[in-house]
């Protein structure tokens, strides 16, 4: 059966749409996907199911996630190998003097228009960096989120898409612990 991983935006930030993993996978499990994990409490979940499009399980998981928290929530799902492509293209790690501590993925609903890339371009500010390849934009910020010039904006309306970041470290964890369910 195929690997998929889904990634929840949004959740465990501040007071509002909270969710305890445990009850999270119940739900998982609730739509009979198989050998359901969790990865940290942002809302990562690697699952098993029959081969699907990953927009129609993101579709089905937002659906059970309302009925069963009460609250909207994006949901994201790549395959285990679209990850592991994220990994292999991020243009970023050709780059010298990237530290990795810095590097970010913005997993995109859907690949965005050439005018929303031009707007993500200006909004780019040294010393951050962005490049997009089809449904993901690799970010540096060495100087953090916090202080980065991308952040500061809602980047979802700019490109038009959902978006969902997760740092460098989270996109190989995530990508490893697919490679373990194999």
């Amino acid at each position: 059966m195929p690997i998929y991983i889904s990634m929840l935006r949004g959740i465990n930030v501040g007071a509002h749409k909270r969710m305890k993993m445990d009850q999270l996978r119940a739900s998982f499990e609730a739509l009979s996907f198989g050998q359901v994990k969790t990865y940290i409490q942002s809302g990562n979940v690697i699952f098993k199911t029959t081969k699907v499009s990953p927009a129609l399980l993101s579709e089905r998981i937002e659906k059970r996630i309302f009925a069963d928290f009460g609250f909207p929530v994006s949901v994201l799902t790549r395959t285990a190998d679209e990850m592991a492509k994220a990994i292999e293209d991020n243009p970023l790690l050709k780059k010298r003097g990237i530290d990795q501590e810095k590097l970010h993925v913005m997993f995109l609903s859907d690949a965005p228009a050439a005018a929303a890339l031009t707007k993500l371009a200006a909004l780019t500010a040294a010393p951050d960096q962005s490049c997009c390849l089809g449904k993901e934009i690799y970010l540096y910020l060495p100087n953090g989120t916090a202080e980065s010039s991308l952040m500061k904006n809602q980047l979802d309306r700019v490109l038009s898409v959902v978006t969902t970041t997760r740092n460098w470290r989270t996109v190989n964890a995530l990508h490893k612990m697919c490679q373990e369910c194999r």
